[in-house]
């Protein structure tokens, strides 16, 4: 398919071509069955000639190339562009609409389930679908963001952590859509005033994928939101994730414990699992046995034996985690620790000879401890099992391919001291990077092993403040101190770490 803008000289009213095979007019019913009469007549989009593989409209200029891809996408054929006065197109479309619907590719009522079926899975809806899946796999992002308003409907791609934007679809297909999306995902079309949750695992590209899907009811029509989980990815080399080699040491040295908790922290997002799964991958599973207790599992891992939870049926991880012990585990991953039981369970499993690794929602590292107080885990059991937590956050890399250097702002130099003048590197975006300037991502960690005082402060239930003073006195490096070395580096730049990093 392409598209072709061909700003030509305008028509006069009198001589706008219609299609050969209906010389009075257009056939708008079969134009209507990809595309909206009530999204041509908001974007004042005038069909001129509609043929098998060729569409033909009118625009005033400038020409909206992004009207021009929602065509090509919508239509499934090649597009040409021809300007025209607004006046002109107004006065036609009066014309060529008077006897038209509303929108004749809308569902007429919220009981419609059988027509809204029919509208998912024509050939338009079916097609526009796919390719959003298929470009969000193609552009490495994690999650399709759906979203109808007044005038469009908007789709964004979540990629290295950021949305970005891709053309519109036409705003008549915004309940078709997600409707073939729920269908997908076997929910229910008929409810659209109740958020659902479903998954479809699908091939895409050669990608083994799971989709989870959530739809959520807003003022404007249903919002969706597609996560795509590479199953067929590999586990993280524990060198790409981004550790000083003294962290990635003092990781090795607490993997090869027979017990013992280790806790990985940070935001949604921040890539806690890979972590994990980084880590696991360190264990020679040959010799022991690892379970997982996860949600969804991620990754396929040789020789690990993984669970997926299902609450629905309560199969949750406390529930799992009881039945594990009797599975005779020698190293045990949770995907989160969401609850008090499951905490406890945790904690009590790495006292009786296992070593347990798991996620925790905290800020920082010191977090954790005052978080599984405030659960109800004692101190005293804290000191006895926990013994490294991981703080870590997720920043775009630089692409190589257009960086450039320059020197730091007062601004920037302010932030950075006590570090001498250093060169900075800037994004500059290009064709490999898809102008964004950044390629990839990479992680910002800050490690804490738990020393005697350590153990006194939290026996002392002191604050995370003063948890975290004491461990940077240890030799913690912060999230912040970390970032700056990949900053000086010329891995990323100043503003992604203010991005990703809390500093106040």
């Amino acid at each position: 398919m392409e598209s072709v803008a061909a700003l030509g000289e305008p028509h006069e009213a009198g001589e706008i071509p219609m299609t050969p095979t209906n010389p009075d007019g257009l056939d708008l019913s079969a134009l209507a069955e990809c595309i909206s009469p009530q999204f041509l007549r908001e974007n004042f989009i005038l069909p001129l000639s509609f043929a098998p593989d060729h569409l033909i409209v009118a625009m005033a200029p400038p020409v909206d190339q992004t009207l021009v891809e929602a065509l090509v996408l919508a239509s499934g054929r090649r597009v040409t562009v021809q300007t025209l006065d607004k006046g002109r197109i107004g006065a036609q479309m009066m014309r060529l609409f008077s006897d038209q619907p509303e929108d004749a590719a809308q569902p007429d009522g919220e009981d419609d389930v059988e027509r809204l079926a029919d509208l998912a899975s024509e050939a338009p809806v079916v097609r526009l679908v796919s390719h959003l899946i298929e470009e969000a796999v193609r552009l490495g992002a994690s999650d399709i963001h759906i979203e109808p308003f007044p005038d469009r409907l908007a789709v964004r791609l979540r990629i290295d952590g950021v949305l970005r934007d891709l053309p519109s679809p036409p705003f008549s297909f915004a309940r078709a859509a997600v409707s073939r999306i729920k269908i997908l995902a076997n929910l229910n079309i008929a409810e659209r005033r109740l958020p659902q949750d479903g998954r479809v695992s699908q091939l895409v590209l050669g990608h083994a994928l799971d989709l989870r899907v959530s739809t959520m009811p807003t003022v404007h029509g249903e919002s969706a939101v597609i996560r795509l989980l590479d199953r067929s990815a590999d586990v993280r080399h524990l060198s790409g994730l981004g550790l000083r080699s003294e962290d990635e040491d003092a990781l090795r040295r607490v993997m090869d414990a027979p017990n013992g908790m280790v806790l990985v922290t940070g935001p949604t997002g921040s890539g806690k699992t890979t972590t994990l799964y980084t880590a696991l991958s360190l264990i020679d599973a040959g010799r022991r046995k690892v379970l997982t207790i996860e949600d969804p599992v991620e990754y396929h891992m040789a020789r690990v034996n993984q669970v997926q939870v299902r609450p629905q049926i309560g199969l949750s991880f406390a529930a799992v985690l009881r039945s594990l012990m009797r599975q005779d585990p020698d190293v045990i991953m949770v995907g989160e620790m969401r609850d008090a039981e499951t905490a406890d369970i945790a904690v009590h499993a790495s006292l009786t000879g296992h070593l347990v690794l798991s996620t925790l929602h905290t800020n920082s590292a010191a977090g954790a401890i005052t978080r599984l107080i405030d659960m109800g885990v004692e101190p005293f059991l804290l000191t006895s099992t926990l013994r490294l937590v991981i703080g870590q956050r997720l920043v775009r890399t630089l692409c190589p391919h257009c960086k450039y250097s320059r020197p730091p702002t007062a601004e920037e130099q302010h932030l950075l001291e006590p570090v001498p003048a250093v060169t900075l590197y800037q994004a500059a975006g290009c064709d490999a990077c898809g102008g964004t300037g950044y390629k990839g991502r990479l992680g910002l960690f800050e490690l804490m092993s738990l020393d005697s005082r350590l153990r006194r402060l939290t026996l002392e239930r002191a604050g995370s403040d003063l948890i975290e003073a004491a461990a940077r006195e240890a030799g913690m490096r912060s999230l912040w101190e970390d970032g700056i070395a990949k900053v000086r580096s010329g891995l990323t730049t100043l503003e992604e770490v203010r991005r990703v990093v809390d500093l106040s």
